[in-house]
């Protein structure tokens, strides 16, 4: 009976660390068996110029968030050229919240810098480079967690889930460029 209710507690408080480590609310940053993995590079070509297209990323950062932003973006504190994030994510039946820096070098590069969430390390960068009529963007960066084989499997899932929220994001980026440019 004592091996059962021992089983049931670890069991359960396996559970919880998954959901708190899934939803951004548990973030374990022990540097032991680290393993780093690259994000991208990915790159985008937008019939937009690179200023168009830095601020549409840097609007809902430095100005106000737009109202359609509300829900996925608060912004904590607002510097001239750095700020400090929530971003909230629909993963699955949750919603992931990430802390990070956002840094701006106008108009060609934004660089985010994970606080907390649901890795213990993750940089990226936007970097915006103007040609033939439009502008180059190029997303990279990389994701770092710990515990050897079980880190680097907790790291495929939520790259996974990374890239798909910066795809969705850069598309209405592009799309909104495209349309402000004409």
């Amino acid at each position: 009976m004592r091996r059962l209710f021992s089983a049931t507690v670890v069991l359960a408080g396996a559970a919880t660390a998954y959901r708190l480590l899934a939803r951004g609310a548990l973030t374990l940053d022990l540097g032991i068996g680290r393993s780093v993995q690259p994000l991208g590079p990915v790159s985008w070509q937008i019939a937009a110029s690179p200023e168009t297209v830095f601020d549409l990323i840097a609007l809902p950062y430095l100005g106000r968030t737009p109202r359609a932003l509300q829900r996925k973006l608060e912004v904590w504190v607002r510097g001239t050229d750095m700020v400090l994030a929530a971003h909230h994510t629909p993963v699955r039946k949750a919603i992931t919240t990430t802390l990070e820096t956002v840094r701006f070098e106008r108009p060609v590069r934004v660089d985010f810098r994970l606080v907390r969430g649901p890795v213990p390390h993750l940089a990226e960068s936007f970097v915006l480079r103007g040609e033939r009529g439009g502008t180059q963007l190029t997303w990279e960066g990389e994701l770092g967690t710990d515990f050897w084989a079980i880190g680097r499997w907790w790291g495929q899932q939520v790259a996974r889930k990374w890239e798909e929220a910066v795809q969705h994001s850069l598309v209405a980026v592009t799309a909104e460029a495209e349309r402000r440019s004409g």
